[in-house]
């Protein structure tokens, strides 16, 4: 399977602002990209080689950037029970896919549920 160029773009800058975060560690755990605090993911990258569509996952708690986040095309309730608790996979591939800067804004909600208070309070410093 070709990588879509556009996408894979996306996919870096996100990765990049993800493993930018306080105390953030990138782990690639399932054959997949994972972005770790205070080891617990906070947003799963997926894989960059092709083998399946680009996309992230990320836990959305605000209800209407959970709501926007569904809206997306190809976007749905992450699997193995994680979209109980909020977590949202967005496909980066299809027509009318999120911009990278709304996905960045999504991984911050997503590490500021995840992260420790102080790491959030480093984060609000800076």
């Amino acid at each position: 399977m070709a990588v879509d160029r556009n996408a894979l773009k996306k996919w870096e800058k996100v990765r990049q602002f993800a493993l930018g975060m306080p105390g953030a560690a990138e782990e690639f755990p399932w054959g997949e990209t994972v972005a770790k605090v205070n080891k617990k993911v906070f947003v799963f990258l997926g894989s960059d080689d092709g083998s399946h569509p680009l996309g992230v996952t990320v836990k959305l708690k605000d209800e209407a950037a959970h709501a926007h986040a569904l809206t997306c095309p190809g976007a749905e309730p992450a699997g193995y029970g994680l979209g109980k608790s909020g977590w949202v996979s967005i496909p980066l591939e299809p027509r009318g896919a999120p911009a990278a800067e709304l996905l960045c804004d999504w991984v911050e909600e997503s590490y500021r549920t995840i992260a420790p208070k102080r790491l959030t309070a480093e984060l609000d410093g800076r």
